[in-house]
């Protein structure tokens, strides 16, 4: 067995776990198209919380040598789950969110899914380069990444995937103010 550095960030328990949810939320949607839409939104619904939570407690590691920074997802490959996913979850993979002018938005369950699978991907793949620095560029990258990028998609997406797994419980009163009709 090979022996590693106990100050190596990159094997630390938290990326390990993260490595671990990465790799499995990777894992299924490879195989959505063999997936029924309940059983996306439900696995989703259930692994997001805890994919941001891993994201949350991703150490602060340096790299070495940046150049062994890399992307493997290609465009094809992310247009593939995109479109799945799309297909998959028809109308319902639109919703609204408010941004950061708190104006009205337009968003894609499916490219939100597709944009996270991405960088949980390139995550998984430099990780599993075993060099020191591709894992160290790897756990700079996704944590870098979850700060702006996955992280609040992760956040989106369970906003919407909820409202669609318990639409005929909530409450619109809760949410809704005057003339506001965000939740429909």
């Amino acid at each position: 067995m090979e022996e590693f550095d106990q100050d190596d960030l990159t094997r630390s328990r938290a990326v390990i776990e993260m490595l671990t949810v990465a790799n499995e939320y990777c894992l299924f949607f490879e195989t959505a198209e063999k997936q029924e839409t309940s059983d996306i939104l439900t696995y989703f619904h259930r692994l997001g919380p805890l994919l941001y939570l891993k994201g949350s407690l991703l150490p602060m590691a340096e790299v070495s040598e940046e150049a062994f920074a890399e992307r493997f997802v290609t465009e094809e490959q992310w247009e593939d789950i995109f479109k799945t996913l799309r297909h998959k979850l028809g109308p319902e993979e639109r919703y609204y969110i408010h941004d950061h002018n708190y104006d009205t938005q337009e968003a894609s369950l499916a490219e939100n899914l597709a944009d996270i699978y991405q960088d949980m991907k390139d995550f998984v793949m430099l990780y599993q380069k075993s060099l020191l620095e591709s894992r160290q560029n790897a756990v700079v990258q996704i944590r870098s990444l979850f700060g702006g990028h996955w992280g609040p998609l992760v956040l989106q997406a369970l906003g919407a995937v909820h409202r669609l797994l318990y639409s005929d419980q909530i409450n619109p009163d809760l949410f809704q103010e005057e003339g506001d009709d965000w939740l429909y």
